[in-house]
């Protein structure tokens, strides 16, 4: 979960990923604002990748999520 816990700190290496990306933002996260995870989205190079945003502090992530991620994992990895 690249986006909880990086900021923009990574947006540099985030311009060289060009694989499938699914991205998670906490709408309301306390430790990482709202618009350095949306810029660092913005950065990511992939033609596919999407973004997931969710009501709730940083580490409020709905257990739906997880699901979505495993799916996500599933479609890439295997």
């Amino acid at each position: 979960m690249l986006g909880l816990g990086v900021g923009l700190a990574l947006a540099e290496a985030a311009a060289r990923i060009t694989v499938p990306v699914q991205f998670l933002v906490q709408w309301d996260d306390e430790r990482i604002p709202r618009s350095e995870s949306l810029a660092l989205f913005d950065a990511f190079a992939s033609a596919e990748k999407t973004l997931h945003a969710n009501p709730g502090k940083h580490g409020e992530i709905p257990g739906f999520e997880i699901d979505s991620a495993m799916r996500f994992f599933a479609r890439h990895l295997i």
